[in-house]
C-alpha cells in the first residue's frame, strides 16, 4: 500500500487503495461522467468545453502521464484499484448495470476518468517547438469535423512522428471522449493549435520555415514518393475532411499538391489511412 507523506490526507474517496464504491446514480461524486453519449458538449454548453473524458486502462495510465490534471477515475470494481493511482486522485467504482445507468452506455473498457482541459498551444509555439533548429512535423486539418478520424489521425502522429496538430476553425474538438478513445489517449501528449484565418493563416508556416503538401488525390498533383523529407526539415500536410477532401482554396494556398501513388481503379483512401501513410513517406 502506498503510505502519503506526514501529514497528507488521504482523499475522501479512497479508502486505503481501495475506491469509493457508489450506489446511487445521482451521487454528486461522479457528476463528471454522467450522460456521455450526448454529443461533443454537454446540453446547454458550448463546443470545446467540460472536462476531458478518457476510456479505458491503456488510455488512463497515457491520461496519468500527461500535462492534463486527472479529476477523478471511475469504473467497475477490479478495474479501479488495478491503477497506480496518486493520492489525490479522487477514485469510484460501480458495478457495471449502475455504471451503464450513469454514463450511458455499457462500457466494455471498465474505466474511465475526468480531467481539466487545456488551452490549445499558442500557434508560435506549436510552429516553433523547443528547438527553433530541429526538423518539425505538423498535421493540418481542415474541416475534419468526424471525431473518430481525428483520433486516428491523432494516434498515427503520435507514432509516426508528428509533432503537433493545426485545425481549420470548423474542425472537431480533439478532447472529445469519441477522439480520445480512438487516439487510445495518444492525443494528449499532441499539442494543438487553432488558425483562426483559414486558409491565408498558412502563410504562417511558410514564414517559420514550412514546406506545406495538400494531400489530394488528382490527377495532376504530384507524387508523394517524390518529396524528399531530407531537403524540407519542417513539412506540414494538410487533410480534408472524409468525401469532399480539402478545398481548392486550401489547395491553392499549399505550397505543393500531393498524390499517393495507389492502383488504378481505386480513387481515394479514407483520411485517417491516407494521413499515415504521408506520415511515414515525409519522416
Amino acid at each position: 500500500m502506498r503510505i502519503p507523506p506526514v501529514g497528507t490526507a488521504r482523499p475522501a474517496e479512497m479508502i486505503g487503495d481501495v475506491p469509493t464504491l457508489i450506489t446511487d446514480a445521482d451521487d454528486p461524486r461522479v457528476a463528471d461522467f454522467r450522460d456521455l453519449v450526448s454529443g461533443d458538449r454537454r446540453p446547454g454548453t458550448p463546443r470545446g468545453t467540460g472536462p476531458v473524458i478518457v476510456e479505458g486502462v491503456p488510455a488512463v495510465q497515457r491520461l496519468l502521464a500527461s500535462p492534463y490534471r486527472v479529476r477523478a477515475v471511475f469504473g467497475v470494481p477490479g478495474r479501479v484499484g488495478a491503477l497506480d493511482l496518486p493520492d489525490d486522485v479522487p477514485a469510484y467504482e460501480a458495478d457495471k448495470w449502475l455504471l451503464s445507468e450513469i454514463i450511458g452506455f455499457r462500457l466494455t473498457r471498465g474505466v474511465l476518468a475526468s480531467a481539466d482541459r487545456r488551452p490549445p498551444t499558442a500557434l508560435d509555439e506549436l510552429l516553433t517547438g523547443p528547438d527553433p533548429a530541429a526538423p518539425r512535423r505538423l498535421a493540418v486539418l481542415e474541416a475534419l469535423n468526424d471525431a473518430e478520424n481525428l483520433g486516428s489521425i491523432a494516434r498515427s502522429a503520435v507514432a509516426l512522428g508528428v509533432d503537433g496538430l493545426l485545425l481549420d476553425p470548423r474542425c472537431a474538438d480533439p478532447l472529445y471522449r469519441r477522439s480520445v478513445r480512438v487516439s487510445m489517449g495518444h492525443v494528449l501528449a499532441l499539442p494543438f493549435a487553432v488558425l483562426g484565418e483559414w486558409p491565408g493563416g498558412l502563410d504562417r508556416l511558410h514564414e517559420a520555415g514550412y514546406l506545406t503538401v495538400a494531400l489530394t488525390p488528382a490527377d495532376d498533383a504530384v507524387d508523394l514518393t517524390s518529396l524528399d523529407p531530407r531537403e524540407h526539415p519542417r513539412t506540414a500536410v494538410l487533410l480534408g475532411a472524409e468525401g469532399p477532401g480539402l478545398t481548392a482554396q486550401a489547395q491553392a494556398a499549399a505550397r505543393v499538391r500531393a498524390r499517393i501513388p495507389m492502383r488504378e481503379g481505386v480513387d481515394s483512401l479514407g483520411v485517417a489511412a491516407a494521413a499515415a501513410i504521408a506520415f511515414t513517406l515525409l519522416r
